[in-house]
């Protein structure tokens, strides 16, 4: 057994992150400026997308996109369960309703198929998440949508490193929001980045993002700045702070460096689960132009045949000083939501509970891998089946 605990997460913060923040700090700058319009240039020249509206979470970015997609009270707006709670939140706070639709099982996102079992006339808007970093086949999901005049809002939380089809989030749909959250692939502690190909929408978003303002403090504040602003539309507190955005920038330009390490560890837990039986991985590396992002790391565990329940092998491997997530409870399973009348969602409600994430972060070792392989494979009992991982 390990001698220390190995967290589910630790941010891989070097120096270089931790100057650039200092640096920050000293051009006597703190708030949205020079900074986060850099962060803004890079982050949309990474991704190939017209624009990106860096904001301080990923949540404000799904809210502010859903706001100039016109969601107001009545609309629907369709997404996974198997997600975090934020896009409900959203389109409830906007007086639309959150339709929850099911999963492909080999895949844990949305498709065409499950969407269209939800879809009616007042479906306003998709919301599909790339659970883990997995690409979600998102030009299908488009088509599906664009047709039918509905608009695609992709929650890409997990996905900075995620290429569907070779293309980042954001580029085939609507939008995209990504987090930068401390767990996710890069970090600002906290931020997100809302990217559009839409003129429109990065307009309406950049404007609600600061108190519906037309110019922001740089712009006032600088040399050769005016006092003067007006207010065009009743906005939100939604901006990034330089001091996040400086972390962020040194963060991007390492992501292939990250992303690669990320896949190495990914690629030993493959490797080492294919055998044990009952332990199924919830993702498989994505073939060219397609790339995982491997955010979260998670298997399934058939209990039947792996002899242990997804919750014992959760305790049993805290107890070998090795922590674990689970992504996710599902949205239409919380208090919160209970009364919302919904298809049923099978698929959910039996694969979320054989979920667990394991820990998978680019300041892991390989011994740290294997000390999670071996303690699995103590946990659970000789079988004679073995699972590979799902396709």
């Amino acid at each position: 057994m390990r001698e220390s605990f190995l967290p589910y997460f630790r941010p891989t913060i070097e120096a270089d992150d931790i100057e650039a923040v200092v640096a920050s700090m000293r051009r006597d700058w703190l708030t949205t400026g020079p900074m986060v319009a850099q962060f803004e240039k890079e982050f949309a020249q990474a991704s190939g997308v017209k624009h990106a509206i860096a904001l301080n979470s990923c949540t404000s970015a799904l809210h502010l996109g859903l706001i100039a997609l016109d969601v107001s009270p009545g609309d629907e707006v369709i997404m996974p369960s198997l997600t975090f709670v934020a896009g409900a939140h959203c389109v409830r706070q906007l007086g639309g309703k959150p339709v929850f639709c099911d999963i492909d099982p080999a895949t844990l996102c949305v498709n065409p198929e499950t969407l269209l079992a939800v879809i009616t006339k007042r479906t306003k808007v998709i919301i599909p998440m790339q659970f883990g970093g997995r690409p979600v086949g998102i030009e299908s999901i488009v088509d599906l949508a664009h047709t039918r005049g509905i608009a695609v809002l992709e929650d890409a939380a997990h996905a900075v490193g995620t290429l569907d089809n070779g293309q980042w989030p954001g580029r085939t749909s609507d939008a995209a929001a990504f987090s930068f959250y401390a767990t996710k692939n890069i970090t600002s502690a906290e931020g997100g980045m809302l990217v559009t190909n839409r003129d429109d929408l990065a307009e309406r978003v950049r404007v609600l993002s600061l108190h519906g303002m037309n110019r922001d403090a740089w712009k006032r504040y600088q040399e050769g700045g005016t006092w003067r602003y007006d207010v065009v539309a009743t906005g939100y507190k939604d901006n990034m702070p330089d001091m996040l955005a400086a972390l962020g920038i040194s963060q991007l330009r390492k992501l292939d460096t990250l992303q690669r390490r990320r896949e190495a560890l990914a690629k030993r837990y493959l490797e080492g689960l294919h055998s044990v039986p009952g332990i199924r991985a919830a993702s498989r590396f994505s073939d060219h132009p397609n790339r995982h992002s491997w955010c979260v790391f998670a298997i399934l565990v058939e209990e039947v045949e792996a002899g242990i329940s997804r919750d014992a092998l959760i305790e049993g491997l805290r107890e070998r000083n090795i922590g674990t997530s689970v992504h996710f409870i599902p949205t239409h399973l919380f208090k919160a939501y209970g009364a919302i009348t919904q298809t049923p969602l099978p698929n959910t409600e039996r694969l979320w509970k054989q979920l667990i994430s394991l820990p998978l972060y680019p300041a892991m070792s390989f011994s740290d891998v294997d000390d999670v392989l071996t303690a699995i494979r103590e946990l659970v009992p000789s079988g004679s089946g073995v699972l590979s991982p799902i396709a």
